[in-house]
């Protein structure tokens, strides 16, 4: 199964918020490297270059100012990718670094040679391509999405089996606040997305559930899960009760 996991800003930082949360990547991380081991194919779109960035700068918080941001991304995205690299390694695996924007998804030719680039690293077994946007260059996810569009974008460049987005809440909550298990409509439950995300977060649900009509129009399978919860990942892939909110793909 080839599978994008998709870590928003809110699962990746600290609880002060101005520096990668070592714990969560060690243990995400491990949880990747059991589902290579099972012979899954995984991808991540990892958000937290900000955030890493963040106290090599001497900030406290995420700046308001585009630039600063940006800034913040230059220096984090090594960090960020240093993380990875340094955990996987313990694991036998490498990581691939694929920096996009949505100008390269929207060009024929670019969108060729990004997936052809996947499949080759696939092909090895043994990397785990980690995408981000181009931060210090676009602004789209900075502003508005925290990678949740473009995970969709790329289960679809990736023909991916299952996307899953993990966040810092357990899923689609309903007006009682009590966890919708399964969507086939994701129009029918619009209303329900609400605003509230963590300080380093940037997309709250109106963009995950944005992200993901795009990728069940396409046929892929999505779910939203809590990403601070131990062995979501696997609980999703065996479709345990309570693991999130599953959506199911137009037509299924």
């Amino acid at each position: 199964m080839r599978i994008v996991l998709k870590f928003g800003s809110g699962i990746l930082a600290n609880t002060q918020g101005n520096t990668l949360d070592e714990a969560q990547f060690t243990r995400l991380t491990e949880e990747i490297a059991a589902l290579v081991r099972a012979g899954h194919e995984c991808l991540v779109v990892s958000s937290g270059a900000v955030a890493a960035g963040l106290s090599v700068l001497g900030l406290e918080a995420r700046p308001e100012a585009l630039s600063a941001r940006q800034a913040c991304a230059a220096v984090g995205q090594s960090k960020l990718m240093q993380a990875y690299a340094t955990l996987f390694e313990q694991h036998g695996l490498s990581v691939a670094q694929l920096l996009l924007t949505h100008g390269d998804l929207d060009s024929r030719t670019r969108y060729a040679n990004a997936r052809n680039t996947l499949e080759c690293l696939f092909e090895r077994r043994t990397v785990v391509p980690i995408i981000n946007e181009n931060d210090s260059v676009a602004v789209e996810e900075l502003k508005f999405g925290d990678n949740d569009r473009l995970s969709a974008e790329v289960a679809v460049l990736a023909k991916a089996d299952l996307l899953v987005l993990l966040t810092s809440v357990d899923g689609l909550l309903d007006q009682k606040g009590q966890l919708v298990p399964r969507v086939e409509d994701v129009d029918a439950v619009a209303n329900l997305a609400r605003d509230e995300k963590g300080r380093l977060s940037v997309g709250g649900m109106v963009s995950k559930l944005q992200a993901v009509k795009l990728a069940v129009e396409e046929g892929i399978p999505t779910w939203i899960a809590n990403g601070r919860t131990p062995g979501r990942v696997a609980a999703v892939l065996a479709r345990e009760e309570g693991a999130g909110t599953e959506f199911v793909p137009s037509g299924a």
